[in-house]
């Protein structure tokens, strides 16, 4: 049985997979900084898991970024 994908967590899953890229992040030290399992970080990122607003500030703070960056629609910012 395969899990289902959470199609709500558009644009910030995408964001969060930009950002860990531009900033040459790994995911798994992203996970580890923001308190998560990779499991799990993998997750969310991949819309396996709904994305909370405490998970938003938690990753923004991993990266390093506003948690406004994780929300822009435009994934270049303004």
């Amino acid at each position: 049985m395969s899990a289902k994908r959470c199609a709500g967590n558009e644009p910030v899953s995408s964001n969060i997979l930009r950002i860990i890229q531009e900033k040459g992040y790994k995911q798994c030290a992203v996970a580890k900084k923001a308190g998560y399992s990779k499991a799990v970080f993998c997750n969310i990122v991949n819309d396996y898991r709904v994305i909370r607003p405490s998970d938003i500030l938690r990753i923004a703070d991993a990266l390093g970024v506003a948690p406004d960056e994780l929300l822009q629609l435009n994934n270049r910012g303004a």
